[in-house]
């Protein structure tokens, strides 16, 4: 029998994966607002969201069987409401919550892995004492306690860092408290947290000395599974730009499992279950350390394409399979690829766009590299600083995703498939 999902977001390079994923003859996908309407706008509609997806799925003409979504922020954490609105089931929106939210994670985190958490605290940018109510040493992360790659975290190294960091939120950070705080009054919070609502920051120690990865994996029935470890390697020069990602991982299988177990126990004390997620940790080679990063309830749509090419299957089929209620059944190492890699082309300093690759240049990369696919993310005419949700530090102007039977080739095919693709930028100086 066919299943009917509804996915929250939407768009045609994804919409491609789902209809590959194994038995997709038997799936049919909907949309229930597309990626356009629900991320590239400057205020998120989660009002809207939940109020069209109660009536969309309630005067649906059948069963529908599954929502899914593998965006960030607000589709993550509003589909906890949409499911539960028609009676599908799925993690709760408190345990969801308990994720996505990073000082309440933290909290969290603190009682039953603690070692691997670094010195946090909560602030109020807004004010006026914030500074000196920061009892953490320099440097440090600082961070709303939900944004999305990055968006408002600064590293901050001394007090002038800190009041400039601090003025650019408490200007640009309204754009995700409000539509989170609608979410928060949703749920019944612990008095503690309740206070701490989206327009709060946290201040992090630093952890970032060594190698970060991410684990992706699900709960199901209770039972934590990790299906694959992808190294995350970020720009030498901006700690928090991230370069490519790469996978399988390199990291010496101990660590690796080090990791697995912390990713267990603090997974089942969130009661995070018969969902997907990934988490991300760092590790110091010097001092053999492991520390947790953050939690996201979700697969990582950026590492699709890197499973399909090393173990044969997009792992959208994890997350379909789960949506179904069923335990997933994914494949291990049977793609065409040794290894894969997501690519992301960077400009460090705004301008104007003057010209981006065309059809032709894109296709002929792909022929010249079988499985390569070549995602653009901007225009000719717009100023980079129109791209919404980048890091503090960058922009992202397009993604590579591409395979090899070693780490040498892959570097040398990007390399190529980059000087194939006519990008040009105005800055500032160039005039």
């Amino acid at each position: 029998m066919v299943k009917i999902i509804f996915v929250v977001g939407l768009d045609d390079f994804h919409l491609a994966q789902l209809q590959e994923v194994q038995s997709s003859d038997q799936y049919r996908f909907h949309t229930l607002l597309s990626y356009q309407e629900i991320k590239r706008v400057k205020r998120f509609p989660v009002q809207e969201l939940l109020e069209h997806a109660q009536r969309v799925l309630l005067e649906f003409d059948g069963t529908v069987d599954a929502v899914i979504g593998f965006w960030d922020f607000p589709v993550s954490t509003t589909l906890p409401l949409i499911r539960d609105e028609i009676g599908l089931e799925g993690p709760s929106l408190i345990s969801v919550l308990k994720c996505e939210h990073k000082y309440w994670s933290r909290l969290l985190q603190k009682e039953v892995i603690p070692e691997l958490v670094p010195p946090f605290q909560k602030i109020y940018p807004f004010r006026e004492d914030a500074v000196a109510q920061c009892t953490l040493d320099f440097p440090f992360w600082l961070k709303p306690v939900k944004s999305v790659l990055s968006h408002l975290g600064f590293l901050i190294r001394d007090t002038r860092e800190f009041e400039t960091s601090l003025d650019i939120i408490r200007k640009n950070i309204a754009r995700y408290a409000e539509p989170f705080n609608l979410i928060l009054s949703k749920a019944e919070l612990p008095e503690g947290i309740r206070a701490v609502d989206g327009y709060h920051c946290i201040a992090e120690g630093l952890i970032s000395h060594g190698q970060q990865c991410t684990l992706e994996g699900y709960v199901y029935k209770g039972s934590v599974h990790i299906y694959g470890v992808i190294d995350s390697l970020r720009d030498s020069i901006h700690s928090s730009t991230f370069t490519r990602y790469q996978y399988p991982s390199n990291l010496p299988a101990d660590v690796q499992h080090r990791m697995i177990e912390a990713t267990q126990k603090v997974m089942v004390h969130i009661g995070y279950d018969n969902a997907p997620f990934n988490i991300e940790f760092y590790w110091n080679e010097d001092k053999n350390t492991i520390h947790l990063l953050e939690i996201n309830t979700r697969i990582s749509k950026s590492h699709c394409p890197l499973f399909k090419l090393v173990d044969g299957e997009y792992h959208h089929k994890v997350l379909i399979d789960l949506a179904l209620g069923q335990r997933p059944d994914f494949p291990y190492r049977q793609g065409p690829m040794k290894v894969a890699a997501k690519f992301m082309v960077r400009a460090f300093q705004d301008g104007r766009v003057v010209a981006v690759p065309g059809k032709k240049d894109i296709r002929q990369v792909e022929q010249k590299f079988p499985g390569t696919e070549v995602l653009v993310h901007i225009q000719e005419g717009m100023r980079l600083s129109e791209l919404f949700d980048q890091d503090s530090y960058s922009f992202e102007i397009a993604a590579l995703y591409m395979g090899a039977d070693s780490h040498e080739q892959l570097s040398a095919n990007y390399q190529t498939a980059l000087a194939m693709l006519p990008f040009k930028i105005e800055s500032h100086e160039d005039r």
